[in-house]
């Protein structure tokens, strides 16, 4: 009698202790999709760079649970199930990991609410950056583009064969690392005169290529009539700073000279990018035509139109204080390859912070709230310098509950993203078609 008892409590209590040590991942990873300090704090014990080694598992892991939150949310509440069938409740371990659950979900129906806020959020910063009345300027009414429950539920993770038309295009003389792709509508005339949107991949300067990043984006504004460029450059330690700048500028000027051929305008180019892409982005966009990053080139038109950084960094030399605390040391050995006591310039010249200009191209930049690679404060901080000083628009949004790199999975918040860079850009777009206008009627016309 005694034998068949324990026989019958032993499952019972193994799915008691599963259902709590679950629970507890469970509440680990319901934390880190709605704030950064459970991976800062955890990051702590590692010195220097090796803080990756808790930073990434679990940046990864955010980006992945704020996205998707409710799948997050379904797959534990079936896994809990399976658990309280094996009867994981009759035993306090079973009561207390249920209840840690709980607590987990409510915390992935709150990151649910933060991406169901990103739209208005970000038309809030349009509005701001842009003026209330932003949405006039457009020639034809914008279409909504709800996402549909499938889409939600088995969202589409790529459309590059879509809308992928030329691949490995050379613009340099770096090999694979000098090559572009050419996005675009299949029925998009080749004398269309389109806008040309460039892409910058990101991955801290020293991995990433065109394949994989800005995806969604490239999706929608290719459907939308643009043509987007995706670009390799060149990588660090191989390379080391400026090659990455030099190489982004190559490629713009390559567009000015080639994309025409394509399709596409290249009077209209504006460049986006996140993480080092959105430092690069906004770097180019800041510095056109500066010959300290066209060596060899020095003549080239390097300017763009329009700049959408995403969660980039702003200031290479961390004057706020508010980089991540490894970020001095991985740059100054792998990408700068010298400290900034050693090559000050170097570093002033390499932050976007310190090119504000009057004349910078209209800008919207775009970070999260739990981002634990790159600061929104420090986003927050170069939005802010630039809109005093230039005199086109400057917008930014900081987005609740998104992570690093929340932009390349086709999500709700991604979509609403998307969605608000098109019409940031065809504003842009529209303003230059003005100014234009106005330029040709009038000699004397300002550029709006």
């Amino acid at each position: 009698m005694t034998r068949r008892r324990t026989r019958s409590v032993q499952p019972e209590r193994s799915a008691a202790r599963s259902l709590l040590r679950r629970a507890l991942t469970w509440a680990l990873l319901s934390a880190v999709a709605r704030s950064r300090r459970p991976t800062r704090l955890l990051a702590r014990p590692f010195p220097g760079t090796t803080s990756a080694v808790a930073i990434v598992p679990l940046t990864v892991a955010s980006v992945f649970v704020s996205e998707f939150p409710m799948h997050a949310l379904l797959a534990q509440v079936v896994s809990t199930a399976r658990l309280l069938r094996r009867g994981a409740l009759r035993s306090p371990s079973g009561l207390a990991g249920l209840l840690v659950a709980l607590v987990a979900w409510l915390r992935l129906l709150a990151a649910r609410r933060d991406a169901l806020l990103t739209a208005d959020i970000l038309e809030e910063s349009l509005r701001t950056g842009l003026g209330p009345d932003y949405r006039d300027h457009f020639p034809i009414g914008e279409p909504a583009d709800p996402m549909s429950l499938r889409d939600i539920w088995f969202p589409k993770f790529t459309e590059r064969r879509r809308y992928l038309q030329h691949e490995d295009l050379s613009y340099g003389d770096a090999g694979f690392r000098n090559n572009l792709d050419i996005w675009r509508r299949r029925d998009l005339p080749r004398d269309g005169r389109a806008p040309v949107l460039i892409q910058i991949h990101g991955s801290a300067w020293v991995k990433g290529s065109k394949r994989g990043q800005g995806y969604p984006l490239m999706t929608r504004m290719a459907e939308r009539g643009w043509v987007c460029v995706a670009i390799n450059y060149s990588l660090a330690p191989a390379a080391h700073w400026p090659a990455h700048i030099v190489d982004v500028k190559k490629a713009i000027a390559w567009v000015k000279r080639e994309i025409a051929d394509y399709g596409g305008d290249p009077d209209f180019i504006a460049i986006t990018g996140g993480s080092a892409g959105g430092h690069l982005s906004s770097l180019a966009a800041l510095t056109n035509n500066d010959p300290v990053y066209q060596p060899g080139f020095e003549s080239a038109d390097t300017s763009v139109r329009a700049a959408v950084p995403l969660y980039g960094v702003y200031d290479l030399l961390d004057r706020a204080g508010d980089s991540p605390p490894e970020q001095e040391q991985f740059l100054t050995d792998i990408v700068i390859g010298a400290a900034q006591h050693e090559a000050y310039d170097i570093w002033d010249q390499g932050s976007p912070l310190s090119q504000i200009r009057s004349d910078a191209p209209p800008f919207f930049v775009i970070h999260g709230s739990i981002d634990t690679a790159t600061n929104h404060e420090q986003a927050h901080a170069f939005a802010t310098a630039l809109g005093r000083m230039s005199g086109n628009p400057v917008a930014y949004a900081q987005l609740p509950g998104a992570q690093h790199c929340f932009d390349l999975l086709p999500s709700i918040r991604t979509a609403a993203t998307a969605q608000a860079i098109d019409r940031f850009l065809t504003y842009v777009r529209e303003q230059h078609h003005e100014y234009v206008w106005e330029s040709d009627a009038d000699p004397r016309a300002h550029r709006v």
